[in-house]
């Protein structure tokens, strides 16, 4: 157990917060201990924030210089992968096979951003007169609030500070409360690195504290949000009031659909992945099936055998595919959403239940489970559960699918599963979602904008889209001649 400082414009301090406890969901073992920031705490980084900014040292400092940095963080990441992911794994109970795959990801997303920020060019609009030239120019918005979640931390925490530090911002970082091991882990690697102090602070404490004052204060000119739709759709509000952009990357309830001619086993493979990977605490878990009728029966059952060879323990063991969930609580959710489903008149064919092995008793641990018997309109089909649930329906023809995908508030991801490549192109182009896999799921790439159609989010992050969400366009006017403006003749 290690008692750990939060990091406030390049000092390391203790918090002025109350005291908060990171644990580990596989046993309820004590990480760390901190006192999380208070309200002074944040006028304080803000306030240095605004300064570091805005200093010659960093606003002049050119793309190549911020590109360095941010090259060497990378590096030091892939140094230290193998520590980083157990630490990741402590802090929020994913598989280390995940953990080393998310570590990795975020050492990718920081070598993409120095390379972006090297080559992000203005533009020269075409001409439409000879008298002037037009110059379209991209400048740093200010200081940016980060606030990010709990189940992905070192990637989705890097998908923000890359960028936004990329595009010549200051960055005030606040972590999900249950996981803020990773968050300080990377302060100190941007630290090691030689980010100016000031340019990154981290912040840890409850949302409707810390990530609300961040929120409102009158400095921050940006805010940056990954968790839940309600908490987003206020966030969207506070930025509204204060006429500041947002980038929302919100909740989800992702369809996958098999069609008629799809390889059986290659979609009850990449199904099995979509939904129980992570235990199901994915924004872009697929956690509506709809099946061809003629697929159906043969599907779930070889989706039950695979969810059946599942090993769920301990993250921290080889050859784990399920750790806990993140805490009992959410646990209680997960097992709540199952009992709605039954009572909804839904089957449970596989899971639905905590598993029996004592050696896990101290864990928030959940089996990985299929239902079937509902209709889409059910509140388990419509809301998000965040957990290994999966929820399978039968369909008879591609207009009734279309309907049934996209009958839901979100849209974030889908999934087709279909050997005829133009049939599923066609079916993609009409699903209202911001990513569409097709014969895959969950593969992702840092240079391609990632986001959400509806209640899943607003904005995009990755690819150049990320970076220039951090920035704000100027346009400049370039007089040709030396004629005088005689109109007030």
């Amino acid at each position: 157990m290690e008692t750990l400082k939060i990091f406030l414009a390049g000092r390391w301090r203790e918090g002025r917060g109350e005291l908060m406890q990171s644990r580990f969901p596989a046993d309820g073992s004590l990480n760390a201990e901190l006192h999380a920031a208070n309200l002074d705490d944040v006028n304080d980084a803000v306030a240095a924030a605004e300064r570091a900014w805005r200093a010659p040292e960093w606003r002049q400092q050119l793309p190549h210089q911020r590109a360095a940095i941010l090259q060497r963080v990378s590096e030091l990441i892939v140094e230290q992968l193998e520590p980083l992911a157990q630490l990741q794994t402590r802090d929020n109970g994913k598989p280390l096979a995940e953990t080393r795959g998310l570590v990795a990801s975020a050492a990718a997303t920081a070598r993409y951003f120095a390379a972006a920020c090297e080559v992000l060019e203005g533009e020269l609009p075409t001409q439409r007169s000879h008298d002037a030239m037009t110059l379209s120019q991209y400048q740093p918005l200010g200081v940016i609030a980060a606030i990010t979640p709990w189940n992905s931390p070192i990637a989705s925490e890097m998908q923000k500070v890359a960028p936004a530090l990329a595009a010549g911002n200051a960055v005030i970082l606040k972590p999900a409360e249950a996981t803020p091991l990773m968050a300080l882990k990377l302060a100190e690697l941007f630290e090691q690195a030689g980010l100016p102090a000031g340019l990154l602070s981290v912040l840890p404490g409850k949302g409707s504290v810390i990530g609300e004052a961040l929120a409102r204060h009158p400095l921050v000119k940006k805010i940056s949000f990954t968790g839940g739709t309600s908490t987003g759709r206020h966030l969207a509000h506070v930025a509204a009031e204060k006429l500041i952009p947002t980038s929302l990357e919100l909740g989800g309830k992702s369809p996958t659909m098999v069609l008629a001619d799809a390889d059986l086993e290659q979609a009850a493979r990449g199904i099995c992945y979509g939904i129980f990977s992570s235990a199901g605490q994915a924004c872009i878990a697929g956690s509506r099936l709809f099946v061809h009728r003629s697929l159906y029966q043969p599907l779930l059952a070889r989706l039950c055998e695979l969810a059946s060879g599942l090993r769920v323990g301990n993250p921290l063991q080889p050859g784990v595919h399920l750790g806990p969930l993140i805490n009992a609580r959410h646990r209680q959710s997960v097992a709540d959403y199952v009992a709605l489903a039954q009572q909804e008149g839904g089957r449970v064919l596989i899971g639905g239940e905590i598993p029996a092995d004592p050696q896990l008793a101290n864990g928030s641990y959940y089996l990985p489970t299929i239902i079937e018997g509902l209709n889409n309109e059910a509140r388990v089909c419509q809301e998000e559960i965040f957990g290994p649930v999966l929820v399978a329906m039968p369909f008879d023809d591609e207009a009734q699918l279309i309907e049934m995908a996209n009958d839901s508030v979100y849209g974030l991801a889908a999934g087709i599963w279909s050997r005829d490549f133009p049939r599923a192109m066609a079916l993609a182009s009409q699903l209202e979602t911001g990513t569409v896999w097709i014969n895959t799921y969950k593969t992702f790439s840092i240079s391609t904008p990632f986001g959400g159609f509806k209640h899943s989010g607003l904005g995009r992050e990755k690819g150049l889209h990320g970076i220039k969400a951090y920035m704000q366009q100027k346009s400049v006017y370039l007089a040709l001649n030396h004629q005088i403006n005689r109109w007030s003749d």
